[in-house]
């Protein structure tokens, strides 16, 4: 098993670039092109993060269940940890420290002086991925690092999931896996549709919330399609699946856009209340992918979707601040509206692409490479090279 790496590789990419566009909806508004639906559609943008948390626990219950195996170890844990790091922290590190800057250069430009989140306190806690651990997150410098630190700490407890995975692999039936996957999500689906008072679902451990019902979902839903990978039946529906989900979700998405009990009052670019109904559609769009091999899988596994599969992290980390300058230069120079912001904001799109290639391949590639060859990895590592934790 293992053939379904390349399509969701290409996922990756459709998540970063979601998010990337739902930051963006300013300057495409400004541009001209947010028309209805996409506008309806990118509203939606910020789930893209809760796709990169399932997808998360689907590719690495299917690259470390047996690696990790039935029984818990310190060796084994610390070298998951150390490879995780090396996945996800050089490019972490390299883009705290880029956005203090840039802050911080902003702040002395605009006269606004330091942000009241650049503490000493503050960056040890984005040093150490904490930040959004607790009640009471502490979100600040790169926004976006928010989900690297719940990454963090599901990979923590990874290696004690791992123990009940193995256990419930070959004890329960596939319709019975995949029930449990659907179940692990009912907490995130209870607070984002009761609560009226947190359009971003970061109060009261909603972030924790959303990493640990996401992120096993994904690990339940992977034990699920490793159950049906040989079944006729489940890849004909899932082939369908494939197609009727995106489908499902626009039009979801125009919906809830265009009932005005479900907007927010003054945000008028963030997902509707109650957007959380999706979530369950996203992670079986991640098994549909994973058991066909029709249409949709086999455009998500083109090189160039792959490609972006592969530089995703590095522009998912990055876009905001490059976001944060361009915005800044188009004050200098006093361009707003009219065909020259249009040019300027697809400038602003294929730059950040461009860029986040750049990191890829200068820093977060070569980092990786140099953390893993400590630890005796081999170089290419087949079944992660499409696999990512955004």
């Amino acid at each position: 098993m293992g053939d379904f790496i390349k399509q969701l590789t290409g996922v990756r990419f459709v998540a970063a670039a979601w998010v990337m566009l739902y930051h963006f909806q300013p300057a495409l508004a400004a541009s001209g092109v947010l028309v209805p639906i996409l506008h309806e559609f990118l509203r939606l943008g910020s789930v893209g993060v809760d796709l990169f948390f399932a997808l998360s626990g689907f590719i690495l219950t299917h690259t470390y269940l047996t690696r990790l195996g039935p029984k818990a170890t310190w060796s084994g844990s610390l070298n998951f940890w150390w490879l995780r790091l090396a996945r996800v922290y050089p490019v972490y590190f390299v883009m705290l420290n880029v956005a203090g800057l840039a802050a911080l250069a902003q702040g002395i430009v605009t006269g606004e002086g330091r942000r009241d989140w650049m503490t000493v306190p503050s960056y040890l806690k984005q040093v150490l991925m904490i930040q959004e651990w607790g009640p009471d997150p502490s979100r600040g410098w790169n926004f976006p690092a928010w989900s690297l630190s719940m990454e963090w700490l599901a990979y923590l407890f990874f290696p004690l999931l791992v123990l009940v995975l193995w256990r419930a692999k070959d004890r329960l039936s596939p319709l019975a896996l995949a029930g449990i996957a659907f179940l692990c999500l009912t907490p995130l689906l209870y607070i984002g549709i009761v609560r009226d008072d947190d359009p971003f679902l970061v109060q009261g451990w909603a972030s924790t919330i959303r990493i640990a019902t996401e992120f096993t979902a994904g690990s339940f839903t992977y034990l699920a399609v490793r159950r049906w990978q040989d079944n006729p039946e489940a890849k004909r529906v899932s082939q369908v699946l494939a197609w009727m989900v995106p489908l499902l979700i626009l039009g979801i998405a125009v919906i809830m856009g265009n009932i005005p009990g479900l907007q927010w009052e003054g945000l008028p670019d963030e997902a509707p209340r109650g957007y959380v109904v999706i979530i369950p559609l996203l992670v079986l769009w991640i098994g549909a992918l994973a058991l066909s091999n029709g249409a949709p899988s086999r455009f998500l596994s083109t090189h160039t979707l792959v490609l972006g599969g592969f530089i995703s992290y590095s522009l998912y980390l990055i876009h905001i601040v490059w976001y944060g300058l361009w915005r800044a230069g188009m004050q200098v120079i006093g361009i707003d509206g009219g065909p020259l912001y249009l040019l300027s904001t697809i400038f602003l799109i294929v730059s950040t692409v461009g860029l986040a290639y750049l990191m890829w391949r200068l820093v977060e590639e070569p980092a990786r490479e140099w953390m893993r060859s400590k630890v005796g990895a081999r170089k290419v590592p087949t079944e992660e090279a499409g696999e990512q934790a955004r």
